[in-house]
């Protein structure tokens, strides 16, 4: 079910017909990899877990990872049977997101604190922004497919000269009971990470 909904939403944006480093012929751009949560951190400030799913699954550095509920985190490691995870609750980890009734374009990243909530940065002023409101990524880079959950505005805060809101969202992964998670394939990822580094070198 979630390969048909990520393959949906982005049905504009891929080629349907795909094919694997093995020759298997898809129809889908993304797929999903079950792993079980074998290791996981939660109350440092540069958190990880683990899975128990590595390269002979075709796991590989830099795929996403998300729960039944969530976006969970991106792959670091790999090794045959398993790999570590960069943790949502991750300093360093920042998501293009999107709120969802504006379809304005942000991004969300923890501040350290609390685990079940992070920071939306980056809403200009001007957008109306109410508690309770979605927020989704947005499928602008190829760890995640668009519209997986992230959170819900908890807290909206603007000061009187701020060029953007202070906003806090209470994130949907509860990652003190995360068990099982999915590992994001995207078949495009090799080929958009090659054009945006073509892209790079043509702009020096």
């Amino acid at each position: 079910l979630r390969e048909m909904i990520a393959n949906k939403n982005q049905q504009y944006n891929y080629l349907l017909l795909q094919r694997t480093p093995d020759g298997e012929v898809l129809d889908t751009a993304y797929t999903f990899e079950v792993a079980k949560v074998i290791n996981n951190s939660f109350r440092g400030f540069k958190n990880h877990l683990t899975i128990n799913k590595g390269s002979r699954q075709g796991i590989e550095p830099g795929m996403g990872v998300i729960s039944g509920n969530g976006i969970v985190g991106r792959v670091k490691t790999v090794t045959r049977n398993y790999a570590t995870v960069i943790s949502l609750l991750h300093s360093e980890m920042i998501v293009s997101s999107v709120l969802a009734e504006s379809g304005t374009f942000c991004s969300t990243q923890w501040d350290g604190k609390d685990a079940r909530y992070a920071n939306l940065n980056y809403v200009p002023r001007h957008i109306q922004v109410k508690k309770g409101e979605r927020v989704v990524t947005s499928g602008y880079n190829a760890l995640y497919p668009a519209d997986i959950l992230i959170g819900t505005v908890a807290e909206v805060n603007l000061e009187d000269n701020a060029t953007f809101y202070d906003i806090k969202i209470e994130l949907s992964t509860d990652f003190a009971r995360l068990d099982f998670v999915y590992v994001v394939k995207n078949y495009n990822q090799q080929e958009l990470a090659t054009l945006d580094s073509l892209s790079t070198q043509e702009n020096k």
